[in-house]
């Protein structure tokens, strides 16, 4: 008998500043929200636009909790 939930990657409704895709990426991976939230600015910062088309993109596919 399987007693471990499924982890699921959806965005947080509760816990978001823009959409929830920080939060629920956080959320799944286990890590610190703040954290996720401040490498995705830094890596958003460091590449040309290839990090907003991705979370633009997490914003729409993942679903939301």
């Amino acid at each position: 008998m399987n007693t471990t939930a499924s982890k699921r990657l959806t965005r947080r409704s509760n816990d978001r500043m823009i959409a929830g895709v920080c939060s629920g990426v956080a959320d799944y991976l286990g890590l610190d929200v703040t954290l996720v939230r401040l490498l995705t600015v830094v890596a958003a910062i460091f590449s040309v636009g290839a990090v907003a088309v991705a979370y633009i993109a997490a914003w729409i596919l993942m679903p939301e909790a």
